[in-house]
């Protein structure tokens, strides 16, 4: 397993540079750049995408019962519930306060104002180009923090838990799994047949899981051809370069120190040997793009190499994929800070204990999917401006159009970090909740 483990790992960095090299020198074209209709974005949709999708609900909704029939005692789960979700809410916070220091301090939004004025002018060019996006985002600007929060806690208490599986929308498979777990673990012999079953059944999904990895080299070549034929090297080095370089500085802090430590110090486990561990789902996360289609990977790693409980992996991880976005929060802090720099707003430690507590919570409403974080931007953007009432001024929804055409490489970093929260507080939460002697057999 070791020695196939390896292979995998060599061939999906083999495939992210190959499709670097195919994007850049055959695919870039700076006069026609390429677009998500585009062939290679097709076939890494259906090679990885689409099949590591299928699995997403089937495998949350068995993973989280058989979680819960493992550890049994109502006691148990409340305490793991209740640590998993302090540890996901402060880790959130930390990036939040990192993201909007950096941005803060290195004012990456203060440019030339003719640099300014070319980019708030592309900015909307390209905001009224993309359509769909720009449906999304008015879309969400008609919700407030709060209505935001009502829609969670209604898909909390879904009215038809098989609606909720065909939408892809997670928390209710999860509250529902949740209940059916703890009335199974409380059945005794009269639902051990059932215990059995679901067990089962999450074994053979995870056998099922390990075959569909062995895609994950193609899938990821042609994304990765993708990101790079849409977007290109020279803009890491534009205009933007600084805001990106604030967002990846921020990010590394946060994934390759922060955690770490927490890590290290909550768990006593050695952060980095860990993150090597774990490194075929953070590869994953990367050219996906998206936490929800790397969570089967990421429970393969973390039960596998990493040496999580079961218990705490099958319920941890499902929820940190819902929930738990480090590298949203971040990446939404310094987008939104950035921006009102770039219109000529400076913002005071008012406004931004405004950005550092709407981002921390607009994060969590975030769906694991590529540029979800762009979307909910909108809430932060729209709780600063009520902050600056009494101005006359207010950033234009169309802003965020300047960071549009960049976010796919920054989304791509902070996915990987979000996936690295989950599988941190997996681990944290493996001292809570062990698997016993027998669960391992």
């Amino acid at each position: 397993m070791s020695k196939a483990t390896n292979w995998l790992t060599f061939l999906i960095v083999l495939s992210m540079l190959l499709g670097v090299l195919f994007g850049e020198f055959i695919l870039f074209d700076p006069d026609a750049p390429i677009d998500g209709a585009h062939w290679t974005k097709s076939v890494g949709d259906l090679v990885l995408i689409r099949p590591l999708k299928m699995l997403v609900m089937p495998l949350i909704f068995l993973s989280v019962i058989a979680g819960i029939t493992r550890i049994g005692d109502p006691s148990k789960l409340g305490k793991l519930g209740i640590s998993t979700l302090a540890y996901y809410l402060g880790t959130m916070l930390i990036a939040v306060v990192i993201g909007a220091t950096l941005v803060s301090y290195f004012q990456p939004g203060h440019l030339d104002a003719d640099v300014a004025m070319t980019l708030q002018q592309d900015g909307q060019a390209i905001f009224d180009a993309n359509e769909t996006k720009k449906a999304q985002i008015e879309d969400m600007q008609k919700e407030s923090l709060g209505s935001t929060w009502m829609n969670i806690l209604r898909q909390c208490i879904p009215t038809n838990v098989f609606k909720e599986m065909v939408e892809t929308r997670p928390l209710g498979i999860i509250v529902f799994a949740l209940g059916l777990g703890l009335a199974l673990a409380a059945g005794g012999q009269r639902t051990e047949p059932a215990r059995r079953f679901f067990n089962a059944a999450f074994e053979g999904m995870m056998i099922f899981v390990q075959w569909v990895i062995w895609l994950t080299p193609v899938g990821v070549f042609f994304l990765m051809a993708w990101t790079v034929g849409t977007i290109g090297f020279a803009t890491m080095v534009g205009p933007l370069g600084s805001y990106i370089g604030v967002v990846l500085l921020g990010l590394l802090i946060h994934g390759a120190v922060v955690l770490p430590l927490l890590l290290w110090l909550l768990s006593g486990t050695n952060p980095y040997r860990f993150m090597w561990q774990m490194r075929r789902a953070l590869l994953t996360a990367f050219g996906t793009d998206s936490s929800s289609a790397t969570l089967p990977v990421t429970m393969d790693c973390a039960e596998g190499e990493g040496g999580c409980s079961k218990r705490a992996s099958n319920f941890v991880l499902p929820l940190g994929s819902t929930v738990n976005m480090d590298g949203t929060a971040l990446y939404e802090a310094v987008a939104v800070v950035f921006l009102f720099q770039l219109f000529g707003f400076e913002l005071a430690f008012g406004e931004l204990v405004v950005v550092v507590i709407t981002a921390t919570l607009a994060a969590i409403g975030a769906a694991g999917i590529p540029s979800a974080g762009l979307v909910t931007m909108v809430i932060v953007i729209a709780a600063v401006n009520s902050s600056l009432q009494g101005t006359g001024q207010e950033l234009p929804l169309a802003a965020i159009g300047v960071i549009l055409g960049v976010d796919r490489i920054v989304d791509m970093c902070r996915t990987t970090v979000n996936v690295w929260g989950d599988a941190t507080a997996a681990k944290v939460m493996t001292r809570l909740a062990p698997d016993e002697p027998a669960a391992t057999d």
